[in-house]
């Protein structure tokens, strides 16, 4: 896993992202190799070079991740959290 400050967008421009969001997009750069690039529009994009394997990794760390987050999120909206915020 490598961390990439500045991603040269020129070289980007003729791949086609395997993924992407508004902000993110995955790139297939070879020899199992992949780029998760932040895209942001008013700095430079940064990226991480993962391998195949890496990117297996990082996936499951992020569900991982997501599964907390989902279950802060949903607890706080439960009908007894909502009830409890009603009478404070």
């Amino acid at each position: 896993m490598n961390f990439i400050e500045q991603v040269d967008k020129v070289a980007l421009e003729s791949r086609t992202p395997i993924a992407e969001s508004d902000g993110f997009a995955i790139y297939a750069v070879g020899a199992d190799t992949y780029l998760l690039v932040q895209r942001h529009q008013a700095m430079p994009w940064t990226a991480v070079q993962l391998s195949g394997d890496g990117v297996f990794r990082v996936g499951s760390l992020l569900v991982n991740a997501m599964r907390h987050l989902y279950r802060d999120v949903a607890s706080n909206l439960s009908p007894m959290a909502l009830e409890a915020k009603r009478r404070d």
